[in-house]
């Protein structure tokens, strides 16, 4: 039997080292805020277990830690200034759609970017959101709206003038 940290901690590890690896860009940095976390979570699950929203707050933790890292004199990239780190695809018409889809999360402010990374890509609740990015629930709300009207237009764009980036 599963005890709770190896049922609802420890499967939350990769996406966050890909929250992480959003804001540091730096592959080690990132595994080592993942795993300053876990060890935090580990001295703290049983209090997990008890909270309504294990998530939020392993998520805060992991901003937290990211920020301690910017504290300590290292550079944090705002997840606009970097291209993400695409996920290798064979030549298909999956991996031109990952490319399509990564060349229109660049184009979005880093509000909308963020919010919308969260939610459709991380799969977190619009509460967690708000909670992680320290925003009222009308802003995530607002800032998922208007990603995804400008996903429609960048996906009309493509389909009618046919371009492939």
């Amino acid at each position: 039997m599963k005890t709770f940290f190896e049922a609802h901690i420890w499967p939350l590890k990769s996406k966050l080292y890909r929250m992480a690896f959003l804001w540091l860009k730096d592959r080690d940095e990132a595994n080592d805020a993942v795993q300053e976390v876990m060890e935090k979570a580990w001295i703290r699950r049983v209090e997990l277990q008890k909270m309504n929203n294990h998530v939020g707050w392993l998520v805060r933790a992991l901003k937290n830690q990211s920020m301690q890292h910017f504290r300590s004199g290292k550079k944090i990239e705002p997840m606009g200034g970097q291209d993400f780190a695409e996920p290798e695809m064979e030549e298909s018409d999956s991996g031109e759609a990952y490319r399509r889809v990564f060349s229109f999360l660049e184009q979005l402010p880093e509000k909308q970017k963020e919010v919308f990374v969260l939610r459709e890509v991380e799969g977190l609740t619009y509460e967690e959101i708000a909670e992680y990015l320290e925003i009222s629930m009308d802003q995530v709300k607002v800032n998922i709206f208007r990603a995804r009207k400008i996903l429609r237009e960048y996906l009309l764009n493509q389909v009618t003038h046919g371009r492939k980036n």
